[in-house]
């Protein structure tokens, strides 16, 4: 009989509780935003929805049906007056011939209202991490390995140089140095590189598509020392002492900055005993271990999973203006990128879906709780925008047959809105299922994310000026 270990069961169900309520909440407040409005202006209200499709709990109150469904993709107020989606919401109880007309203006503020909600909702969770603090990427943008023979070495790029900005934009993390990189129209960047104490130079560097991502990111690697985080039984790895958590210092007397230069020294050395100096424990010490020789590749392993070290976080009073205009800025970028697919590389193949959100701020969940706050804020702007393109089904949809309907002073034909809206319903459908599709391929990803173990400082940093970070 196998048993789960008690705290890893305890901490898998905290997980999925912290998401159900925090995603859940994110729809709530949109959805109860239309349903708030709708009360206030007359509105027949039948239905309010926590996600789509077959219901997993159901209650009558008021004479509205409410209900928490299986597919947590959304959510909806049923409002047989305005224009409804059936293959999302299913058939209105009672049409809306049969109901009062509202007014576009009635249909407009119901619609505008969900949005806004979300936009209170993000700006109120960035008030509160203003005051508690928020985890912070340590990450500094210090290049670590160059491999000799690499363009980038050629140019004169070494460890220890800085980037200080990327295609025209300041740089100051790798996070900036990736997000920067991903998002530009080009494969060549202008990318400036600050060597302390030294010179400052402009390098055009050529991007490379990473196997992990997909997408395309600068040759470059910060300055981390690689870590052992797995030993193979009866490996070279093991023979040596090696342990998982060992921090690599160097290798063959060379000082390593990376984790791909030391798999690269260990695969030139098959056969060979070498020093390999670890810190365990806050201990330096020096070992020996002999690659095997691999020889349907011709290079040497040494049986071990080889990683990068633990990220580490500061804690860090980030103004809740400054946190929104941070996530407008990614927005606009993401969405730009997009538009300009062929120069960017960026698709809708890497956008993400329902799964991909429920991975992401489940990691986040299980890393520290205000990470996740963080990515809510991001979730609740991102859902306001998106949901005001004057598309059918979507608010904005809402808001322009409304608009149209008050300049030329009639409603639009029934047939029209109910076709147009159905086609959208099952164009939205496709994408979602498409995009769901993708994160799952991405899974060992978010799986990767949700193992990784982080380094929060304890003490906080002095509070970030108002003016900007």
């Amino acid at each position: 009989m196998f048993f789960l270990p008690t705290m890893w069961f305890l901490n898998i169900i905290y997980v999925v509780l912290a998401v159900l309520l925090l995603f859940g909440a994110a729809v709530f407040v949109h959805e109860y935003g239309h349903y708030w409005m709708a009360l206030r202006r007359g509105l027949k209200i039948e239905g309010f929805s926590i996600g789509f499709g077959p219901k997993i709990v159901t209650w009558m109150r008021d004479g509205v049906e409410w209900s928490w469904r299986w597919i947590p993709a959304g959510g909806f107020v049923k409002l047989p007056q305005m224009a409804t989606s059936d293959a999302l919401e299913g058939k209105a109880d009672q049409p809306a011939d049969q109901l009062p007309p509202a007014s576009p203006w009635s249909k407009i503020l119901v619609a505008f209202s969900g949005p806004f909600m979300n936009v209170v909702f993000g700006i109120a969770i960035a008030f509160f991490l203003w005051g508690v603090g928020m985890p912070v990427p340590v990450n500094p943008p210090i290049i670590g390995y160059v491999d000799p023979g690499s363009p980038e070495a050629k140019l004169g790029i070494e460890p220890g140089d800085e980037i200080r900005s990327v295609d025209g934009k300041a740089i100051t993390s790798w996070r900036d140095v990736q997000e920067t990189s991903i998002l530009a129209r080009s494969t060549n960047l202008a990318v400036v590189i600050a060597r302390p104490g030294s010179c400052t130079n402009t390098y055009m560097l050529t991007t490379v598509v990473s196997e992990s991502l997909g997408l395309k990111i600068l040759n470059l690697d910060p300055r981390d020392h690689p870590v052992i985080k797995r030993v193979n039984s009866g490996s070279p790895a093991e023979a040596a002492g090696l342990k998982a958590g060992d921090e690599v210092l160097v290798f063959a007397q060379i000082p390593l900055h990376g984790a791909d230069q030391f798999i690269k020294l260990i695969q030139k050395c098959p056969g060979e005993t070498k020093d390999i100096v670890i810190k365990r424990d806050g201990q330096r010490t020096t070992l020996k271990v002999t690659p095997r020789l691999d020889s349907s590749a011709n290079i040497g392993r040494i049986g071990a999973e080889i990683g990068t070290g633990k990220p580490i976080y500061r804690i860090e009073h980030i103004p809740p203006w400054i946190q929104i205009s941070e996530v407008v800025d990614r927005t606009i970028g993401t969405f730009s990128a997009l538009i300009h697919s062929k120069q960017t590389g960026v698709g809708l193949k890497d956008l993400s879906g329902p799964p991909g959100i429920l991975a992401l701020l489940a990691a986040y969940v299980n890393t520290d709780w205000r990470l996740a706050l963080s990515f809510l804020v991001l979730l609740n702007i991102n859902l306001a925008i998106i949901n005001l393109f004057p598309m059918p089904v979507l608010d904005g949809g809402h808001i322009a047959m409304a608009l149209v309907e008050r300049l030329f002073g009639r409603p639009l034909p029934i047939r029209l809105v109910e076709y147009t809206t159905t086609a959208f319903a099952v164009l939205l459908i496709s994408f979602m299922l498409y995009v769901s599709f993708n994160d799952v391929r991405r899974f060992s990803l978010f799986r990767s994310m949700f193992k990784q173990e982080v380094t929060i400082e304890k003490q906080d940093s002095a509070p970030a000026p108002a003016g900007g970070r």
